[in-house]
């Protein structure tokens, strides 16, 4: 009796006590979309989202981040936008399938009084400027495209790897509607052109972003044209592995008579880069724009606003200039 006595005084004590008061912890709920878990960098953005929001937390603040991966599906997507207003999130991180879809998702969030921070793949300026509550947290497509061509014109060879004085290439795109597509596209050639390179278009062709697409794009143009294929361009690294396969099955070395590029700077672009099997790469810093997304949606939770856009630098990946952070 004594000792059961004993035992609930000191459960009084220790209840009474200032120090065992839980503190008032404010929880946050953060939505982040992901285009795809499988896209080059894109585990590299969520991963460090979470680090960073973790790191931030204290005794006062929580951030509750549920990541979700869209699997290169606009309809996905927008169910887990649903789903997390729904939830009732605070604020979404979203990085979109398909930048079309920007105005549907801008509406949904609208209408639930919930803030957006887009990041990576850039809506139209129009659909930027529909909203005071969004923001756009990446790089500008056109300097990636501008830094690919870059890479090429900064060849000893300027390109020209078969000497005939005109750097014949092909072009492998992605979806035709998304913005990347459209200014890596334009803006490494312009690069080029920029450079006083003489270009010659072989081949120009979309994809569904799908290596065996790539592959297939790549094996018709070396079946057509042989060596007077000097450079393969892609829009990213994806399509890069399509394009390597073919180029082997062509016996064609990468280096020795054909150049290939990508976009992306992934671990196996990387890889690539290192055995002498890929030209080079353009490289997000994920880090860097992962941590921005992740202070505009705390100012935004914070009652602060954000600037229209924050713009991150990309940067070249060859084997004279590693990935940085890798």
């Amino acid at each position: 009796m004594k000792r059961a006595i004993m035992a609930a005084l000191a459960m009084a004590l220790l209840a009474s006590s200032p120090a065992c008061v839980a503190p008032n912890v404010k929880t946050y709920k953060v939505g982040v979309c992901i285009y795809s878990f499988d896209a080059g960098p894109m585990p590299l953005f969520y991963e460090e989202i979470e680090r960073y929001f973790r790191s931030l937390e204290t005794d006062a603040v929580r951030y509750d981040v549920t990541v979700v991966d869209g699997k290169w599906d606009v309809d996905t997507q927008i169910r887990q936008v649903e789903d997390f207003i729904g939830q009732g999130v605070d604020v979404m991180i979203v990085n979109l399938v398909e930048e079309s879809s920007a105005p549907l998702v801008t509406q949904m969030a609208d209408n639930a009084a919930i803030p957006v921070v887009y990041m990576a793949n850039e809506p139209s300026v129009e659909d930027m400027y529909a909203s005071n509550n969004i923001c756009y947290v990446g790089v500008d497509m056109r300097h990636a495209g501008t830094v690919q061509g870059e890479i090429i014109a900064n060849l000893p060879d300027r390109g020209d790897i078969n000497g005939d004085g005109v750097v014949s290439y092909v072009m492998i795109m992605g979806v035709p509607a998304h913005i990347r597509t459209q200014y890596v596209t334009e803006y490494s050639i312009k690069a080029l052109t920029d450079a006083g390179i003489t270009l010659e278009e072989l081949v120009s062709e979309h994809t569904d972003w799908y290596p065996s697409e790539a592959r297939d794009i790549a094996a018709n143009a070396l079946g057509k044209y042989g060596m007077r294929i000097d450079v393969i361009l892609c829009n990213s690294d994806l399509l890069v592995r399509g394009a390597h396969w073919a180029i082997e099955a062509a016996g064609r070395k990468v280096g020795d008579d054909i150049y290939l590029v990508g976009i992306d700077g992934s671990m196996e672009a990387v890889d690539l880069i290192r055995e002498d099997e890929l030209t080079g790469s353009v490289s997000q810093d994920c880090y860097a724009q992962g941590r921005a997304a992740a202070d505009a949606a705390i100012n935004y939770l914070e009652g602060r606003d954000n600037d229209k856009y924050t713009m991150i630098d990309y940067v070249p990946v060859t084997k004279d200039l590693p990935r940085p952070g890798w």
